[in-house]
Order: structure tokens, then C-alpha cells, then sequence
């Protein structure tokens, strides 16, 4: 086997978070030579520091500036210069890292994943928001930058891996698959009494709350929809969802010829960053093999639109385009943290996302800045966060 062409100085943006923490341990079980330039993260100021006394980055950042102080203190001594705020994790995404994992949770991911792409980096992402709110200026700004956005999501990672641009005018249809999440088989009344405790239970991921929600809802595989749509230039009738309760499958892709070429493999988020890190190159890692003759059947069905109605709600911001994904996914946000606040019921999460665009489009309050997307999309993201609250607290009140 001959060398592999691996990048040396790399960035990790999120990394306290489950996929971070992923990176940072494929890193280590795969002993590969790296620099860690710089590491981000929100909150989680005792595992920055930890990961930071490890990996020895230049700079170490937190997100919440109130928890500054304590990373100083942490770090004191070491060498490793610490900041705090959102501009400084923009900084520390356009520092000179060769490779870069986008994987803050949110809107608070779209500017450091931009600031990264500007600095011509390989971008993995795993940030859905930056391709919900700004896909085609963030792919033309890697591109122009002489960079690339590799993703790292399973089910956009397999369709990477199997999906030729050089056929891509062969293909038929893309197809994601879904786990169906904790409430595949319950009825709509049970899952109007469903907890935030069981919302989380993931049958075959760990993740953190917000997307094991979004996966509960079928929300999770909205975005991916409308990510798959800016990622392969693949129109909204040729992107189809199908469960698949396994997770063996992580999606599919179907050519004109009949062929359907899929990638398969454990449910391990450290393959997809593998892939996204070594490609075209393959990384040697511990990783667990694949046994068909002893996973078991597999199984695929249909979604339920009815019981899964996040699903549809996604369709409809896709097709409506400009910045409606951007509307639904900061009412998505909005809502997933009143549920995990106790606030509102399961159900009333897809619901208060489609009130939310439904009143914004009444009101023309889906702002549409063509000189200037990305400021739209804030402009939007506010708006429908305020609006998504006025939903919220009508739920909220007595009848």
C-alpha cells in the first residue's frame, strides 16, 4: 500500500459535541500524524480544556465569552492561547488548517463554516445549516477558494461515495435512508405523550439532543432532503426518503440503467469522517467490519407522511426555495428546545415549524436579499425564531 496523502494541519469546530469528540478519537485509533491548529466550542469548557492540554492546538475557543475566564485558568501555563465569542471561532475556522470539521450545532455553525471555506480549507461538514441556509454560496466559495465541502452526515457520505459527477446526468433518483427513530412504530396518540426522555432514545445512534430529536420527528431527514438537493444538484422529485430500521444502509443511489449502488456499513460515525478526511484516499482505522451473514434481515418500508408530517413541512421549504429552509430550520431549533424544555408536546414540534413559515409568508417576512444571502439568511433566522416563540407561547396558553 502506498502513502497515504493525508492533511497535516487541521481544525475541529464543535469538538466537544459527538461528533468532535468522534474526530478527535478516529485521530487517535487511527495514529495518524496530524496538528491540531485549533479547536472550538460552545459551552462544554472543562472537555475543551482537557481536549486542549491533549492536542496541544494553537488556540483554544469557546463560544459562551462568560466561560472565558475558566478556560484561562485551565489552560494557564500551557502555551495554548485561549478566546472566547462568536468572532473568535470564525477566526479560529479560518486559521491555516488544512482541514476543517464544521460540526457546531446550529445557525452559530453558518459563519465559521463560510470562514473556513473562504480560507480554501477541506471542509467536512456536519453543520446541516450551513447547507439549509446557504448551500449554493457555501459550495461556489469552497470551490472558488480552492477548497472542497465533503459531508460527513452517514446518508450524504454514502450517496459522496457512490454518487459520479461525471454521471451524474445518469441518475435516476437519490435515495436517503431513514432509522425511523425511537417512534417508528407508535401511533400518533402515543407519540402526543411522548417525553424528551424518549424522544432521545436513539435505537442505533448517539447523538446529541437537538438532532436525536430532529431524528424522533423525521425532521433530521427534512434537512437531509434539502441538503442532498444543494449537495449533488439533484432536484426535489429525485431525492426520496425510505426507512430502513437497521441503519446498515446509508443511502442509495439509482442510475438510469437500472444499477442502484449503495454504501453499507455499521453505524459508526467515525466512517463517514474517515472518508471525509483520507478522500479520494481510504484510512486504515480499528473500525468495526461489516458481518451480512450475521446483521440479520433488512428491512425497508415507506415513510409515514401522516405521522411524520416534518417530512413534508421540509418538501414544501425546498420547493418554495429562497430562504424558507432557512424559516423552518430556526423554527425547528425553536421548537425542539421548548419540547426539551417541557414547554409543548412532541407533536407540536412539526407544528409549530408549519405555523411558523405559514405566518411568515402571510406577513412577507422571508426576507430575500439577493446582493447578499447570508445576511438574509440571518435576517430570516431572527425573524422566524420571534415568530416560532409567538407560536410557542399560544401553545403554551390555557384554552
Amino acid at each position: 500500500m502506498g502513502a497515504l496523502s493525508l492533511p497535516r494541519k487541521v481544525s475541529v469546530l464543535g469538538s466537544t459535541g459527538s461528533i468532535g469528540v468522534s474526530t478527535l478519537d478516529l485521530f487517535a485509533q487511527a495514529r495518524v500524524e496530524v496538528e491540531v491548529v485549533a479547536l472550538a466550542a460552545g459551552r462544554n469548557v472543562e472537555r475543551l480544556a482537557a481536549q486542549a492540554l491533549e492536542w496541544r492546538p494553537q488556540i483554544a475557543v469557546i463560544e459562551d465569552e462568560a466561560a472565558l475566564p475558566r478556560l484561562r485558568e485551565l489552560l494557564a501555563g500551557s502555551g495554548i492561547r485561549a478566546a472566547g465569542g462568536s468572532a473568535a471561532v470564525a477566526e479560529a475556522a479560518s486559521a491555516e488548517a488544512q482541514w476543517v470539521m464544521s460540526a457546531i450545532v446550529g445557525f452559530a455553525g453558518l459563519a465559521p463554516t463560510l470562514a473556513a471555506a473562504r480560507a480554501g480549507a477541506v471542509v467536512a461538514l456536519a453543520n446541516k445549516e450551513s447547507l439549509i441556509c446557504a448551500g449554493p454560496d457555501l459550495l461556489r466559495t469552497a470551490k472558488l477558494a480552492g477548497g472542497a465541502v465533503i459531508p460527513v452526515d452517514s446518508e450524504h457520505s454514502a450517496i459522496f461515495q457512490v454518487f459520479s459527477p461525471s454521471n451524474a446526468q445518469h441518475v435516476s433518483r437519490l435515495i436517503l435512508t431513514a432509522s425511523g427513530g425511537p417512534f417508528r412504530g407508535w401511533s400518533r396518540d402515543q407519540m402526543a405523550r411522548a417525553t424528551p426522555e424518549q424522544a432521545l432514545a436513539h435505537p442505533n445512534w448517539s447523538m446529541g439532543a437537538k438532532i436525536s430529536v430532529d431524528s424522533a420527528t423525521m425532521m433530521n431527514k427534512g434537512l437531509e432532503v434539502i441538503e442532498a438537493a444543494y449537495l449533488f444538484a439533484m432536484p426535489a422529485e429525485r431525492i426520496e426518503v425510505l426507512i430502513h430500521a437497521q441503519s446498515i444502509v446509508h443511502s442509495l443511489v439509482e442510475y438510469a440503467d437500472g444499477s442502484t449502488l449503495a454504501q453499507l456499513g455499521p453505524p459508526d460515525m467515525r466512517a463517514p469522517i474517515a472518508c471525509a478526511f483520507a478522500w479520494p484516499d481510504r484510512l486504515p482505522w480499528p473500525a468495526k467490519k461489516l458481518d451480512l451473514a450475521r446483521t440479520g434481515p433488512l428491512t425497508f418500508e415507506d415513510p409515514d407522511l401522516e405521522r411524520f408530517p416534518a417530512l413534508r413541512i421540509a418538501k414544501s421549504a425546498l420547493a418554495a426555495g429562497g430562504v424558507a429552509p432557512t424559516a423552518m430550520n430556526a423554527a425547528d431549533e425553536v421548537a425542539v428546545a421548548a419540547f426539551l424544555g417541557r414547554r409543548i408536546g412532541f407533536l407540536d414540534i412539526a407544528a409549530t415549524v408549519e405555523e411558523t413559515l405559514t405566518r411568515m409568508d402571510r406577513q412577507n417576512l422571508l426576507w430575500r436579499t439577493e446582493n447578499d444571502p447570508v445576511e438574509g439568511a440571518r435576517l430570516t433566522d431572527a425573524t422566524a425564531r420571534r415568530v416560532a416563540d409567538e407560536v410557542v407561547s399560544g401553545l403554551m396558553a390555557p384554552a
